[in-house]
């Protein structure tokens, strides 16, 4: 039993795929939305193997195979259920989804272009030694987590069943900077965004979206008041 793992397998199985990527509710469309904007606006997947870490039921491997144009794609997440609903979304895309540990993969050192953490570290005991091993797979890696400099995150996830229920908790930019060089890598590229929660209300969804892009445009504003952050690192050899 692992209970990191454990209520997405539950999600998956009950839902057929996660709750914000299969509710139809405005605030969980319109922030994954701008999640997988934020991601693709790295701009660092044309042409290159990519290993999606921690893809989950799939939705945003299938998204960026579909708008990234990377060579090859593989992805992986320890919730089985997860990986059998992503095997069956991704129809003929050519997309290897499998199950496995993200802290122990079984490909040899240096065996992609890049890989993508994508809102897995948060849900970790040891995310530092997430990262290490995705230095280990690729000279490149892109993490997506939500912003642990958001206070008012902060308090959602204290105050949320579905975050308390999930285990999560978020890191600031600061923090996951250290455990990128202690492990012997460089940000080259750092972005603020999106301002909707999920599950919140049409109204309150609108109002947000309305001030979003103000918001990220603001330096400092951004960093303390935007939902999500986007950070390009490259392995120090």
């Amino acid at each position: 039993m692992n209970p990191n793992v454990d209520v997405f397998d539950r999600d998956a199985e009950n839902n057929g795929g996660y709750l914000y990527t299969t509710h139809n509710q405005l605030s969980s469309q319109m922030a994954t939305q701008r999640t997988m904007k934020a991601i693709l606006a790295a701009d660092c997947f044309t042409g290159r193997s990519v290993l999606d870490m921690g893809c989950g039921d799939g939705y945003y491997t299938i998204q960026l195979w579909d708008s990234g144009a990377p060579r090859q794609l593989t992805g992986i997440d320890a919730a089985e259920q997860a990986i059998k609903v992503a095997n069956t979304n991704k129809q003929q895309r050519p997309i290897d989804f499998i199950t496995g540990n993200a802290h122990r993969l079984p490909w040899p050192d240096n065996s992609f272009d890049l890989v993508l953490i994508q809102s897995i570290l948060h849900h970790d005991d040891n995310p530092q030694d997430m990262i290490r091993e995705a230095f280990r797979l690729a000279p490149e890696i892109l993490i997506h987590e939500p912003n642990g400099n958001n206070l008012g995150l902060k308090i959602i996830e204290k105050t949320s069943p579905y975050h308390r229920e999930h285990r999560e908790k978020s890191y600031t930019s600061i923090q996951m900077d250290r455990w990128i060089k202690k492990v012997g890598g460089k940000v080259t590229y750092r972005q603020f965004a999106g301002f909707v929660p999920m599950f919140c209300s049409d109204g309150l969804a609108r109002l947000m979206k309305f001030f979003e892009p103000v918001l990220e445009r603001i330096p400092l504003i951004n960093a303390y008041g935007c939902a999500v952050v986007v950070i390009k690192a490259k392995r120090v050899d």
